[in-house]
């Protein structure tokens, strides 16, 4: 199972990240998590957010191992926001894992999503 983690600060300008390090959220990640890689940009949603976001998951849209975990704003959200984007590359919605991290230190962070990642991967592994 290959993890690739996202994470938006929502331009930094929102309180809802006062209390996180997003600089050193990417190594956090990686150190904590078994996840391929972890990267934090200012605007998911935004122009090159997208594009980014595309990029992610044409690249997953092949291996059905691989999990996108998205920690950012509300869940429901982020399904509508890149809806078009699952469309337009054929990602299988069932590997997205939106995670709502507003008002979270890096610890609560890393655990909001391995606790997503982990309630995914579980049923996955008894399988085999």
């Amino acid at each position: 199972m290959r993890i690739k983690a996202l994470i938006c600060n929502c331009k930094g300008l929102s309180p809802s990240f006062k209390n996180s390090d997003m600089n050193t959220l990417p190594f956090d990640l990686e150190s904590d998590l078994d996840v391929d890689y972890a990267i934090v940009h200012p605007e998911l949603c935004g122009m090159g957010g997208s594009r980014v976001m595309e990029d992610v998951l044409r690249s997953a849209v092949d291996d059905p191992d691989t999990l996108i975990v998205v920690g950012a704003c509300e869940p429901e959200a982020q399904s509508k926001l890149f809806e078009k984007l699952f469309c337009k590359t054929g990602f299988n919605r069932d590997h997205f894992l939106p995670v709502d991290v507003r008002g979270a230190r890096n610890e609560e962070i890393i655990e909001r999503l391995g606790e997503k990642i982990g309630k995914r991967v579980q049923p996955i592994m008894r399988r085999h």
